[in-house]
């Protein structure tokens, strides 16, 4: 067996350590806005839920219970605005970078196998690839891809890194197009509460998959809607031929949910007032670091939605890593992202009002 080194990339954020030690010794303390990591409480109501299940001496269910299913199907109806949600068509995980690592391998995915992906993304994408020894390659536009041996295609919008959202138009042709070629779509939706200047569409709604889920699966998450990052709380939706499989896979990998989280995230998915509070939230620092940037001498590009600023000074995005982190300001480098965002870096909205009002002076 080959070593864990020559099957998976260097681990990314490894890389930035010097530059995280820089910004610390900044006499304000460092403003981290490199890893999008929620920082705000944990609201009262899912707090509350979590701990009126702690006491659950038993195993959970990979399926999840009745409550968490319905709950599952009912936002993603009212959400989403699909139809016809039943309990087959929904399956709890364990956070959604699990299920990005190792959904190629759950697939029977392997050497000759084909995964795409956004030409600028996360790199799980390419992780799960190589976990699973399948062949993997980037795109600008899926439609452009040689279907032959392509098993696996990625969408991702909102985008992370990017903030870019497909319109609904561009998301129908895909899934055309996916379907014309027997092309399985995965399509990561974990920011679509969070569009700021566009409405994210998920391909589960009608006027996409012409209301027949076949062969398309979405993947969404609360570690950003509810902050729920710490209870690893996520799901799939989309097609029951899929989602099955995986289903039995997971029951035999023990691969489940906690109990009281399963509780937590009923509550979470009941509740909107919590979410459009931390939208809220999230607003109002997007504006205070978008300005800042533009005033400090950025370009802000894509950046419609999710709960980064894609931004440039049109430099190496290393020196740009350099130059923010002598301002006590760390942020993560375009490159880790893929090739193209050589030259950019991806600000994160994800600290206190108090350190972004720091970065904010410090930029001007």
């Amino acid at each position: 067996m080959s070593a864990v080194s020559d099957r998976l990339p260097t681990f990314p954020w490894d890389k930035l350590e010097p530059y995280k030690k820089t910004a610390t010794a900044h006499p304000g303390g460092i403003v981290d806005l490199s890893v999008g990591t929620p920082v705000d409480p944990v609201p009262d109501l899912i707090q509350k839920a979590l701990i009126d299940a702690a006491d659950s001496p038993g195993y959970p269910t990979v399926w999840g219970t009745p409550a968490l299913r319905d709950a599952l199907t009912g936002w993603v109806e009212r959400r989403l605005g699909a139809r016809d949600v039943t309990h087959r068509h929904v399956l709890p995980i364990v956070g959604s970078k699990e299920l990005v690592a190792w959904l190629p391998t759950h697939l029977g995915l392997g050497p000759g196998d084909r995964v795409a992906y956004p030409r600028l993304a996360y790199p799980t994408y390419e992780v799960g690839a190589r976990l699973a020894r399948a062949d993997y390659e980037v795109y600008d536009d899926p439609r452009d891809l040689d279907p032959a041996g392509l098993k696996l295609l990625w969408l991702n919008s909102p985008s992370n890194p990017t903030g870019k959202v497909l319109s609904k138009q561009e998301l129908t042709e895909t899934v055309a197009w996916a379907r014309e070629h027997g092309v399985l779509i995965f399509s990561d939706e974990c920011y679509l509460e969070l569009g700021w200047e566009a409405d994210p569409v998920s391909v589960l709604h009608p006027d996409v998959n012409g209301g027949s889920y076949d062969g398309i699966v979405a993947v969404h998450s609360l570690s950003k809607r509810s902050n729920l990052a710490g209870y690893r709380a996520a799901f799939l939706a989309g097609d029951p031929a899929v989602l099955a499989p995986l289903l039995e896979i997971r029951k035999h990998g023990g691969m489940m949910t906690s109990a009281p989280t399963q509780a937590a995230v009923v509550a979470a998915l009941s509740d909107d007032t919590h979410v459009q509070e931390q939208r809220d939230r999230y607003k109002a620092r997007r504006t205070l670091l978008r300005e800042a940037l533009t005033g400090h001498g950025f370009r802000i590009e894509h950046s419609e939605a999710s709960l980064y600023l894609w931004a440039t000074r049109d430099e190496s995005c290393w020196d740009t890593v350099a130059h923010l982190a002598d301002l006590g300001i760390l942020v993560a480098p375009g490159d880790f992202y893929g090739e193209a965002g050589a030259n950019f870096v991806r600000v994160a909205l994800t600290a206190t009002d108090e350190r972004v009002r720091a970065a904010v002076i410090r930029l001007r």
